[in-house]
């Protein structure tokens, strides 16, 4: 495959990325806005969130290779490979740029959750510290949360798990960006 195929191609995923972490902001506040949980936007989110995760491996994978070939032909001094260098290194700090965005949303994304568990609980009377709610999300049992708002704040709990799964994966996925950008 051509090298400028292949930009072209790295560069349209990251704009699909770009778009769809747009479209998860969207489903964020919609969630969150509803009253109850609509299982249709949930699932709409956690498709995004998976497209965006296959899409931004893909780039990775390719932003590698390049970076592979390049070393390969590290030898050569010309112009094109200063170039192939500099349009690879564009590639690379905008797929940060907007995998840096995603992050930022998905944190956001679970500060807001938790805010909203946080004052659900105040409502059924049950005064929480910050760290007793953090240590109530990091259990995997939502039995600890009050009846009268169990199931909207179990469909939050889970919402955050899956959050905190898929920041972990973003700061993997940085680091290997980092280490990428740094040669």
């Amino acid at each position: 495959m051509s090298t400028c195929r292949s930009r072209r191609e790295i560069r349209e995923m990251i704009d699909k990325i770009q778009a769809n972490v747009e479209e998860v902001k969207k489903k964020h506040s919609a969630i969150l806005s509803a009253p109850q949980s609509d299982e249709k936007t949930k699932h709409e989110l956690e498709d995004l969130m998976a497209d965006i995760k296959k899409t931004a491996n893909k780039v990775r994978g390719k932003l590698k290779q390049q970076n592979i070939e390049q070393e390969e032909h590290s030898n050569k001094s010309s112009a094109d490979l200063r170039i192939r260098k500099t349009q690879h290194s564009t590639l690379s700090r905008k797929f940060v740029e907007v995998m840096t965005e995603y992050n930022r949303t998905q944190t956001d994304y679970r500060d807001r959750c938790k805010n909203r568990i946080l004052r659900q609980l105040e409502i059924t009377g049950r005064a929480t510290t910050d760290d007793e709610l953090e240590a109530m999300l990091e259990q995997d049992n939502p039995a600890v949360f009050t009846q009268g708002t169990l199931a909207d704040i179990e469909a939050r709990h889970a919402d955050i798990i899956k959050l905190e799964t898929s920041i972990r994966e973003l700061h993997d996925m940085f680091m290997d960006m980092a280490m990428l950008v740094e040669r």
